[in-house]
């Protein structure tokens, strides 16, 4: 087998391409609302801490749902889950581009709007992760969730960057319009999938009962408990580009939205890197070692960017922190859904969505409450510097399994 068909094994599933294909228009539709949106906030009220309220409102809902999510994810065909989400968001895509070109728009709206988002982020996203063994079969599993992750930083590339275009040529409004579009092409992908074989399992036991399965497997198995207390620490300090970059743009670079669209787009770049290079080394399995490098990597990149105040060195270490961030996703993912029981995945799945996206609002809230006080350039510094400290005792506290992970004997 040659290097690319390694790097796309998954994709031999025809239901997989029709998920792959879609997702991919999809969330670079996404990418191009979030960008137009936190420029759109950040240029009506000229306050970091607002946009990292729109930031909190977006994934504050995750805390809430999530978990009562996993369980329903378990109950129901996931196919059926994700043809309500996909739905629900052209809806609210709809609406966004309406209230904006008849310039009805005001703060509150947005911020409605994006807790709206995230409530449907709540099934959705963990749905979407745990629908991929569905598709692609544990053989290629572990190829599946990595080019699951190209999706993401496809769009965190293209995006963006055509963000950026479409509000320079255009208008913000256009972002919006061009999002709702894009939720049609998941619709199609999702009805043209075809299984044989649906994974799902009623339960008449309290949705509680379940949700307490789900998070006690979690606690009782070490290699995930600690890539759970990896992801919160790391999740909440060092994912927080969309609040700290707009302000980093025009703060520190003094600049307007096509460097805050770049700054981006580099993030992503690197990211997509990280994504083809897990993809090729998923034959591999998990690599444990690069995983709690790159723990330190992304936080170490983020601490040294107290010392960046030229773009060109910016769009390179946000390539840099891209790469760590998506190496450090990658194998999170990989972690959580690795030999775990099919009856648990969906409830599993969500606890990784809880970390991932659910720990949001706490970053949000906390750097733009920083860049507040002490300017953007102190954004991304802060979390860096808070996530390397908190690292130290967590790493202590599970130093042998670490030390196994460091020399692969775990």
């Amino acid at each position: 087998m040659n290097v690319f068909a390694r790097t796309f094994s998954s994709l031999r599933s025809p239901n997989f391409r029709y998920f792959w294909i879609g997702q991919c228009v999809s969330v670079m539709g996404t990418w191009v609302q979030r960008t137009a949106q936190t420029w759109l906030v950040y240029q009506m009220t000229k306050s970091a801490f607002l946009v990292g309220l729109l930031s909190a409102c977006q994934f504050a809902p995750i805390l809430a749902f999530t978990l009562v999510a996993g369980t329903l994810i378990d109950r129901y065909p996931k196919r059926r889950i994700l043809l309500i989400t996909q739905a629900g968001f052209l809806f609210l895509g709809v609406i966004m581009t309406a209230i904006v070109y008849t310039h009805l728009v005001k703060y509150w709206m947005v911020l409605l709007i994006a807790i709206g988002y995230g409530v449907l982020q709540s099934f959705d996203t963990p749905t979407r992760q745990s629908f991929v063994v569905e598709l692609v079969g544990h053989k290629d599993l572990m190829n599946g969730i990595s080019l699951n992750s190209t999706i993401f930083n496809l769009a965190k590339i293209a995006g963006p960057s055509l963000a950026g275009l479409l509000m320079v040529k255009f208008s913000v409004g256009f972002c919006f319009l061009v999002d709702a579009i894009s939720y049609l092409a998941v619709l199609l992908g999702l009805f043209l999938i075809k299984q044989t074989k649906v994974v799902a399992t009623p339960s008449k036991k309290r949705i509680w009962s379940d949700v307490k399965d789900g998070l006690a497997y979690v606690w009782q198995h070490a290699e995930i408990r600690l890539s759970a207390i990896l992801m919160l620490i790391v999740c909440t300090l060092n994912y927080n580009n969309n609040v700290i970059i707009p302000i980093f743009a025009k703060e520190v670079l003094h600049s307007g939205a096509q460097t805050y669209a770049n700054l981006l787009s580099a993030t992503g770049i690197g990211s997509l890197i990280a994504a083809f290079l897990m993809s090729y080394l998923s034959r591999f399995g998990l690599q444990r070692n690069i995983y709690v490098l790159v723990a330190v990597g992304t936080a170490a990149l983020q601490a040294i960017m107290l010392a960046v105040r030229n773009y060109d060195l910016a769009m390179a270490m946000m390539v840099l922190i891209g790469f760590c961030n998506m190496i450090f996703l990658n194998q999170s993912n990989a972690s959580f859904q690795f030999d775990i029981p099919n009856h648990l995945r969906g409830r599993i799945m969500s606890v990784y969505v809880l970390l991932n996206q659910g720990t949001t609002p706490v970053g949000s809230l906390f750097v733009g409450g920083v860049m507040d006080i002490a300017g953007g350039i102190w954004g991304f510094p802060a979390c860096g510097l808070l996530a390397l400290l908190l690292l130290i005792p967590a790493f202590a506290a599970n130093r042998q399994l670490v030390g196994q992970w460091l020399h692969k004997t775990a």
